[in-house]
């Protein structure tokens, strides 16, 4: 570990941080005029450090391009955090409802309370991304944050630990730094809720971790996220658009296309239009070094180029589409026609391999990816009508529909998966409503329906015999 990088936070500080967090909230809830502030200070100290971040980042990576930095941890957390101050005034305002005539003349309504001290434990791909759009989210719903970056981006992390001790009191927004003992150690501490995003593996541990303190959670998690090619869809448009989500951070996203169903007249077609875009984007030594992101470690880089490997002993066919220099640089790779066998489609992929399959009918590509666990995301390539067939029998996370990724940085839509892909989601609105409680409140009147419900009952017995015949 660098000198330079902080110490991991002790065991026995967790409790304690949590309850110090938990009693200056208690003390002095955030108010409208606080919330908005300390967005405000989060938004012009990270932007004035978007270098430091991309920079802290590619050195996690061994090398990482520095224009998805900026897009993918710089600009979107920019977005989000612009669009929760502009709705937030009437996010917080209290929702009327009727109270029925029943209850005539009490009147009801519907308050958004901050549940106290939410927990977030983010993940090494996104490490900026996914580690403040929930921290900020939190903090515009009224809630105090503890946040656990990953171990395994140590330089971002200390980032962000800086970033927010300039932003924050340390009893507002406290960071625990750590391995894997320290990550469970904290996700079994007793939040008011708590947002976790990573794999589906450790997803069910931190389940299992926060479930001795019935924990809300909301758990953003993975899986083998299908691409529909529909028959008579553009394959050089189709090919564009999926190298651009496959390649993004070398494939290292947990909504990237993990596999590629087209129809088998033109699978071998849309091979060549993959390898045309992926040769004409990098087809520069220049460009290759500066834009192609390196795989974040030696474990992960071992165990994709186990995954061709694999493919390779099987027989398939294998198609590297760039030359790529780099200890942890891995080359585009396809994989055609792999069985469930093969390991490449038991697993999320995470890396830049593609399997491309072929299909008969669209109705056997739909019930090829509803065989599988849901995923979180989806992506259908097809004029309108296609793409209702597609989203009326399959069920995902979130869908973009000729295209990738996109569905994430609409600030408007949940995003979430569903089952082995997650639960909850956050994102706008959503997120502000994962991260408080909606409070039912009655406010009854002078006069009011319960003087009459006392003993003895008889006397409205035929009252309530009309009512419910």
């Amino acid at each position: 570990m660098d000198a330079a990088l902080p110490a991991s936070t002790p065991l026995a500080d967790l409790q304690p941080t949590l309850d110090a967090l938990r009693a200056v909230w208690r003390s002095h809830r955030p108010d409208a005029a606080q919330r908005r502030d300390d967005l405000a200070r989060l938004r012009a100290a990270f932007a004035r450090r978007l270098d430091e971040m991309a920079d802290a980042i590619s050195a996690d990576f061994g090398h990482r391009a520095r224009a998805e930095s900026l897009i993918a941890d710089g600009m979107t957390v920019l977005s989000e955090i612009d669009a929760l101050r502009g709705h937030l005034r009437g996010w917080m305002r209290p929702r009327r409802v009727g109270a029925g005539w029943k209850l005539w003349p009490a009147r009801a309504e519907v308050r958004p309370v901050p549940l106290g001290v939410v927990g977030v434990i983010a993940p090494w791909n996104y490490p900026v991304n996914l580690a403040l759009i929930p921290l900020a989210t939190a903090i515009a719903a009224g809630n105090h944050v503890y946040l656990k970056p990953s171990e395994h981006t140590p330089r971002s992390s200390a980032f962000l630990r800086s970033l927010l001790a300039e932003v924050f009191p340390p009893d507002r927004v406290a960071v625990a730094l750590g391995d894997a003992d320290i990550g469970a150690a904290f996700a079994g501490l007793p939040f008011d809720h708590l947002v976790f995003t990573g794999s589906t593996a450790v997803g069910r541990k931190v389940m299992a971790a926060a479930a001795p303190n019935l924990t809300p959670l909301t758990l953003e998690l993975g899986g083998k996220s299908p691409a529909i090619v529909c028959p008579g869809y553009p394959l050089d448009k189709a090919a564009s658009r999926l190298v651009t989500g496959k390649l993004f951070n070398a494939g290292q996203t947990c909504i990237a296309p993990d596999y590629v169903l087209v129809d088998a007249a033109r699978r071998d077609a849309l091979l060549e239009a993959l390898r045309f875009e992926v040769q004409g984007r990098y087809a520069d030594a220049g460009a290759r070094a500066a834009d192609y992101t390196h795989i974040v470690s030696d474990a992960q880089h071992a165990r994709l180029t186990g995954l061709i490997d694999d493919a390779r002993a099987r027989g398939l066919t294998v198609l590297p589409l760039l030359e790529v220099e780099g200890t942890r640089a891995l080359a585009p790779t396809l994989i055609v026609e792999p069985g469930d066998d093969a390991e490449v489609m038991g697993e999320e992929i995470f890396g830049p391999i593609l399997p491309v399959l072929s299909y008969r009918t669209l109705d056997e590509a739909i019930a090829f990816v509803e065989a599988r666990d849901r995923p979180l995301a989806l992506y259908p390539f097809g004029d309108r009508a296609q793409a209702e067939v597609i989203l009326a029998r399959a069920v995902a996370g979130g869908v973009t529909v000729n295209d990738t990724l996109l569905h994430f940085a609409a600030n408007r839509l949940p995003f979430g998966g569903v089952g082995p892909s997650g639960m909850g989601a956050y994102h706008g609105r959503a997120g502000f409503d994962a991260m408080t409680k909606a409070l039912p409140v009655l406010w009854q009147s002078r006069f009011a329906v319960s003087d009459w419900l006392r003993p003895p009952y008889a006397r409205i017995a035929t009252l309530i015999d009309r009512l419910v015949r």
